[in-house]
């Protein structure tokens, strides 16, 4: 190993949590967990203006109301998303990406270009190992 790649071995190690300590991957997962998660938030990012209930769901169709409530509820407790009730008749109802919901948009950013980067491969199966119809497999691609 040359001393470059020794040195970023090193400073790798250096950004695990110690023993003991909770990953912080794990509590990112654990934030967005849930199929629709990231798409949600997304959406508000880039939306960056408040929208009704009705206009989100078709942005991110083909979300079930009820899963679209479950989340937008969670990032409110959460502090990523704001919700403001107009009192009429019918109630209406806006969601908003809040300032620290904003700071997530750098990380969605390069998710998004990894996937579209590498949507054909993962997909078509031109890795190792992988067909159309066979399910994502981590471990079969890398020892294929």
């Amino acid at each position: 190993m040359t001393g470059s790649a020794h040195s970023e071995q090193e400073k790798n190690l250096a950004a695990l949590p110690a023993v003991g300590q909770p990953c912080p991957m794990v509590d990112f997962v654990n934030l967005l967990s849930g199929k629709w998660a990231i798409p949600i938030l997304y959406r508000l990012i880039l939306m960056d203006a408040p929208v009704r209930f009705g206009e989100l769901q078709r942005a991110v169709a083909p979300i079930a109301q009820k899963e679209l409530t479950r989340q937008l509820r969670q990032f409110e407790r959460r502090g990523l998303v704001t919700r403001q009730i107009f009192p009429q008749v019918p109630p209406r109802v806006e969601y908003q990406i809040t300032p620290l919901g904003k700071t997530l948009r750098p990380t969605l950013d390069s998710l998004a270009d990894w996937m579209r980067s590498h949507a054909p491969q993962l997909i078509s199966g031109a890795a190792p190992g992988l067909s159309d119809s066979a399910p994502l497999d981590v471990e079969s691609a890398q020892s294929g």
